[in-house]
């Protein structure tokens, strides 16, 4: 069963860390650029940070600019968010996406991505 699940969601004070993971199962992510989304209730789902397949590139919502790091483990089929000084407005369900591509190596937000996540939570509250 091809599929990717996230973890390492939960509740966190203003200020602190978490670490999501999105880890791959079925299939491998090496061809695979790979999105992260949130959405919070009562709002619309949007992108938070992408990574290209195999040299690191990443962009980011202006929201989470320096404050969030994106990155990749091929190896162990898994792809990290790393999400610093966490804001309540960063409260929402953060799902990862995959959208393969053979010959191109382009990160967007708004692309036809092939598989998605169940979503982790994550609360940032005092």
């Amino acid at each position: 069963q091809l599929q990717l699940v996230e973890s390492g969601g939960g509740l966190v004070q203003p200020g602190g860390s978490l670490r999501l993971s999105c880890a791959a199962s079925g299939f491998t992510l090496d061809y695979y650029v790979i999105g992260w989304f949130r959405q919070a209730p009562g709002k619309e789902r949007e992108g938070v940070s992408c990574i290209s397949k195999y040299d690191g590139r990443a962009i980011y919502a202006d929201s989470v600019k320096d404050r969030f790091t994106v990155s990749r483990d091929n190896a162990k089929n898994t792809v990290y968010l790393q999400m610093n000084s966490l804001k309540p407005e960063d409260t929402a369900v953060y799902y990862c996406a995959a959208d393969h591509q053979i010959f191109q190596n382009t990160c967007s937000f708004g692309l036809e991505y092939d598989y998605w996540g169940q979503g982790t939570q994550v609360t940032v509250s005092s």
